[in-house]
């Protein structure tokens, strides 16, 4: 199904198994195809599983389309924050850590908003970029490098596929580079941000 979601929020048809599932609202028709790249600003990253919940079969009409994310890094990159509820103790520590970050704003609603102008192109809607130094940016965050989303870790740069990042090169210094992940969630990943759902794919190591 066309539910794996790439670094720029792009949906995908792919066979590998993603560490991280979520939503953006109802993507999708009656027959569940993709029709739309979001609905709303409630974009959340959850537990693969929950309680005893099972979702089937997945794309119900008028339900949210079920999506599915290589790892938290990767859920940042496309602008999704933790999920208030099957990951309450990472929205509740997320939530102190925005507040620090943005004073005055609190709650699921100032959060959205400000990642929702941080995450889509005003005037194409695309996925936003955002010019930034690689000397600054920290584990986690993804920047797209040749035309691919690349992950920053340590001195290298990994290139991302749904199946697990491959092809490292060397992090280069003193240059700009396009910021894939909002600023907002660049600045939690550099409070050395983990959850209860991996950051990074086994693969990166």
């Amino acid at each position: 199904m066309r539910n794996r979601v790439t670094p720029l929020g792009e949906l995908v048809a792919d066979p590998g198994r993603g560490l991280v599932y979520g939503n953006r609202g109802c993507l999708h028709d009656d027959a569940g195809r993709i029709r739309r790249r979001y609905n709303g600003r409630r974009w959340i990253a959850c537990r693969l599983q929950f309680k005893d919940w099972l979702r089937r079969p997945l794309l119900q009409p008028g339900r949210f389309t079920e999506l599915f994310f290589l790892d938290e890094a990767t859920a940042f990159a496309a602008g999704h924050r933790p999920c208030a509820l099957c990951r309450r103790e990472d929205y509740d520590r997320f939530g102190a850590i925005w507040g620090g970050l943005h004073p005055g704003e609190a709650g699921a609603d100032a959060i959205d908003a400000r990642l929702h102008v941080e995450r889509v192109d005003p005037e194409t809607r695309a996925h936003r970029l955002h010019p930034t130094p690689v000397d600054d940016l920290p584990d986690g965050a993804f920047v797209l490098l040749g035309g691919e989303p690349r992950l920053v870790l340590g001195d290298r740069l990994l290139a991302w596929t749904p199946a697990g990042y491959v092809d490292p090169v060397v992090r280069p210094r003193g240059q700009a580079a396009e910021l894939i992940t909002p600023p907002s969630l660049v600045a939690v990943l550099r409070t050395g941000w983990r959850g209860a759902v991996p950051l990074l794919h086994p693969s990166a190591d």
